[in-house]
């Protein structure tokens, strides 16, 4: 496809990877497509639940879910990207076996084992096939070679014991628990990286965190440990992207600079260049100010949010922002 002549990429931009999952990861996708050519997306892989959750288990396989949401997010604006994107994100309606499995998540399973299944590499050239077939504008990466499960340690998970510190296990249910997340673990605790990550990591000039599901989606990033020393030891600047809103279940309450103060306790050696929050969220723009300072950047409040209200991007405006913390 010619990427030019549609006009919705800047070739030869600076490279970029950005971590996450889910619609936190699109919405970053849908926004850094616009604004470079070298873009790297690396995604979280403990989805339980819905179609990669049953894959995953009957197969045994990476749950395929959050990286068919980031190819999608990489499809162009043209006719061939937005069909594409349509079919991978389709799900089937039935009252059957195939009921509400995503096109996507069998297209790109199938090819895992056309590929050879467990074979070293078959994991991303898979990723690679689907990504050459929707003329995606970058490359989708799983932060990890194998499956994972997310275990939140949780501040009054049984309403009857509202101070009681227990673990919830899995991201369906880490996301969706009652009380007050505290932090997160992974289970395996040394999950293998995958190499082609680390060089992503290494190579790029910039690295974007969020938005996105704080604990489920954007800090499991930093727990896998190979990861989180190229995180911390890349010559990459470093680029925090505020949600618009506290995430149901996980961060209800937060306030912007609470997401700072967790990702500091997580990664207590990350340097964090820039902080980007939408100026209409922001509450107390000292108190995130003096929280962004604490982790060594500077903070860019900007209009990132969409007009109809929604705790939504729009890609447009967080591209634009995008390309003024790039530039500077």
């Amino acid at each position: 496809m010619d990427r030019e002549r549609s006009g919705t990429v800047k070739p030869l931009g600076p490279k970029v990877v950005a971590l996450g999952g889910g619609h936190g990861l699109y919405a970053s996708l849908s926004a850094l497509r616009r604004v470079t050519d070298r873009l790297t997306a690396v995604v979280t892989v403990a989805d339980d639940g819905g179609s990669s959750g049953r894959l995953r288990r009957e197969l045994g396989v990476l749950p395929p879910g959050d990286l068919r949401m980031a190819l999608a997010a990489l499809c162009g604006d043209d006719e061939w990207g937005q069909t594409w994107r349509d079919v991978v994100q389709h799900r089937f309606r039935s009252e059957g076996d195939l009921k509400d499995h995503a096109v996507g998540n069998l297209l790109i399973v199938a090819l895992w084992e056309l590929l050879g299944g467990d074979a070293p590499g078959s994991t991303v050239a898979g990723l690679d096939w689907v990504g050459r077939l929707l003329g995606a504008h970058g490359r989708v990466l799983p932060m990890a070679a194998v499956p994972m499960d997310i275990v939140a340690q949780v501040r009054g998970a049984d309403p009857a014991r509202p101070d009681e510190i227990s673990q919830v296990k899995g991201q369906v249910a880490c996301a969706s628990t009652p009380g007050a997340v505290l932090g997160v673990s992974l289970v395996p605790a040394d999950p293998p990286a995958c190499p082609e990550t680390l060089s992503a990591v290494e190579d790029a000039d910039w690295v974007v965190f969020g938005p996105g599901s704080w604990f489920t989606s954007v800090l499991p990033h930093l727990k896998v440990p190979a990861l989180a020393r190229a995180l911390t030891s890349s010559r990459a600047r470093r680029v925090v992207a505020l949600n618009l809103a506290p995430q149901p279940g996980e961060t209800d309450d937060f306030s912007p600079q609470a997401h700072l103060e967790v990702l500091q306790a997580h990664a207590p050696d990350l340097r964090v260049d820039v902080v980007l929050a939408d100026a209409e969220v922001v509450d107390d723009p000292g108190a995130l100010d003096k929280a962004v300072q604490a982790l060594g950047g500077r903070l860019v409040l900007a209009e990132v949010a969409a007009d109809d209200g929604s705790p939504r991007h729009e890609p447009a405006r967080l591209a634009q922002a995008f390309v003024q913390i790039f530039s500077e």
